[in-house]
């Protein structure tokens, strides 16, 4: 492949010889550069990519992509671009041969549901035949194979590399998740989405290394519209209008207001035998009645997006409704089924807006007592440590401290710093370090109604401690609990 053919979509400048140099491969970790690769170099937060130069053109580099002025010797291309992040996306794209142009691409982003949205969505879509895959914060799926996930959004050339492999599987479609940082770093650029969607948008993110306020990580969610053929939007959010700006799409709309295209309507909290969910009726573009085992109004707004997207693959009422009767997001409110006696579930809160979004909408089943156990993870802030504490001692009748990923530190000067927290409000808690043993406390003294929360590890499998990650999943835990407390299931 000629590197003329990688460029046929970019403005650049050729600074030193020729748009005809044959590569090997297109690659921007100069620890993979091999004889003929070309290196694209990206100014990173703790390296810039430039500096590398040297190396790569004695491994052999063919070709270089830079943003800077540099030196390099006879027979290099050097290619300036304005920005080599976009470079890649638009490179990677053509290096795979757009494989985005074979599948249906849709991309969700907002602060909250994109996980869970996309796991119905993709649901939905193969119960229809369609066959789906999926990238996202816990993992990517393509057919069969499982890929873990190390960020929410992928670089740009993996994300072009999972399309290329899902064409080759005989995907007809992908739904991935687009983060904020994704679409400010042109992870997701180089292609167009066929839908784009909107789910909504909180405060999160902002930060030294992330946005540096609220509007600037609302403009980086707003990009996601200028790059799909239709958007569609939670119609109900007060920042609707925000993300709109500067949009190039089709919009439909949906949530609770009449104004909307499609609309949830009649909603009904749905709790028996353990279980906790939603019932609805949709009205607008479709008309029925709907029923999802997961709990919470965002249960609702994440279904009627689900809704939403499918509508536009002619999915049919009967497949829509039978896929979300049966979803279930793995670490999102997952319920594990023990006994009817209560409610036990797994959840992925691990910061004090998203705790106490999942213990307010849990108080609205009106739990015989509402118990929450979680931990937080060592070297991160010592202020999420605080809130969690604190908010989990305001919503929660009891609230069991117990450990998540210590990393370098000691897991009882985290647990103290927590109960700096809870000691704020006046709820009643108990502190176990073992995180096995907390889970044993929690369903060795549960009562009956009761719904008890596990927040933090969600899809999680592993306990981080000092530097090394150990398996640790708590379903396996239930598991085991049970197994030495036959009488738990009763």
């Amino acid at each position: 492949m000629q590197i003329a053919k990688l460029l046929e979509n970019l403005e650049y400048e050729l600074v030193a010889g020729s748009l005809n140099t044959e590569i090997t491969t297109l690659v921007y970790d100069s620890r993979k550069v091999e004889k003929g690769s070309v290196f694209v170099c990206i100014s990173g937060t703790v390296r810039d990519a430039h500096d590398f130069i040297p190396d790569v053109v004695e491994k052999g580099a063919a070709a270089v992509i830079v943003e800077k002025d540099v030196t390099v010797p006879d027979g290099v291309t050097v290619v300036k671009v304005a920005d080599s992040r976009l470079a890649l996306a638009c490179m990677s794209a053509a290096y795979f041969d757009y494989p985005s142009k074979k599948l249906k691409t849709i991309g969700i982003t907002g602060t909250k549901g994109k996980t869970t949205t996309t796991y119905m969505v993709k649901s939905i879509l193969e119960s229809a035949g369609i066959k789906t895959g999926l990238i996202g914060t816990i993992e990517t799926i393509i057919g069969d194979e499982h890929i873990p996930s190390a960020n929410t959004t992928p670089e740009s050339y993996v994300v072009q590399d999972y399309f290329h492999r899902m064409v080759e599987a005989g995907m007809d479609a992908v739904v991935m998740e687009v983060s904020s940082q994704a679409l400010m770093l042109h992870r997701v650029s180089g292609f167009a989405f066929d839908i784009g969607v909107f789910t909504n948008l909180e405060p999160d993110h902002i930060g030294e290394n992330e946005h540096k306020d609220f509007a600037d990580y609302m403009h980086c969610k707003s990009l996601l519209f200028r790059q799909c053929r239709l958007g569609i939007f939670n119609g109900d959010s007060e920042h609707l209008q925000g993300i709109l700006e500067g949009h190039t799409c089709e919009v439909q709309t949906f949530g609770y207001q009449k104004e909307n295209d499609l609309r949830a309507e009649h909603v009904e909290l749905k709790k028996e035998h353990g279980a906790l969910g939603v019932r609805y009726h949709v009205s607008g573009l479709m008309n029925f009645d709907v029923e999802v085992n997961v709990p919470g109004s965002f249960s609702v707004y994440n279904s009627l997006t689900a809704i939403a997207i499918c509508n536009h693959f002619g999915v049919s009422v009967d497949k829509i409704k039978e896929a979300l009767f049966h979803v279930s997001v793995k670490g999102r409110i997952e319920i594990v089924p023990v006994t009817r006696r209560y409610t036990l579930m797994i959840d992925y809160a691990h910061n004090a807006m998203s705790l106490e979004s999942l213990l307010t909408t849990l108080k609205e089943y009106e739990p015989g007592r509402l118990v929450c156990l979680f931990g937080c993870g060592g070297n991160r802030a010592k202020s999420r440590r605080y809130e969690m504490g604190e908010v989990s001692s305001k919503l929660a009748d009891l609230t069991v401290v117990t450990s998540d990923n210590p990393r370098n530190e000691d897991p009882m000067a985290i647990i103290e710093d927590i109960l700096v927290g809870v000691h704020k409000a006046d709820g009643k808690y108990v502190t176990i370090p073992d995180r096995k043993e907390a889970i044993a406390y929690c369903m060795k003294n549960a009562q009956d109604g009761d719904i008890i929360v596990l927040a933090g590890k969600g899809h999680e499998d592993y306990q981080e401690i000092k530097g090394v990650k150990h398996h640790m999943d708590e379903r396996e835990l239930i598991a085991d609990i049970i197994k030495e407390n036959p009488d738990l299931k009763l």
